[in-house]
């Protein structure tokens, strides 16, 4: 059986944000409830108060709360 790889349909968009506001990233991937992996340059993202992720169907998104600018 050969898997068929997931892909981006939206890619991530570069967002703005105020200072001590939540900020959403979303994207849209080709297949529904694939495993997604948030990352920050090599370092993995966890769930926590500052970093809430959704997933609902092939939406992912990731909310960071209390934005800093240590975020960018």
């Amino acid at each position: 059986v050969l898997a068929v790889p997931v892909l981006f349909k939206q890619a991530l968009e570069k967002k703005e944000a105020e200072e001590g506001k939540p900020v959403s990233l979303r994207c849209e991937l080709t297949k529904a409830d694939a495993t997604v992996v948030w990352k920050k340059g090599e370092a993995t993202l966890q769930a926590s108060a500052k970093y809430e992720m959704k997933q609902k169907g092939t939406v992912a998104e990731l909310v960071i709360h209390n934005t800093e600018l240590e975020d960018a």
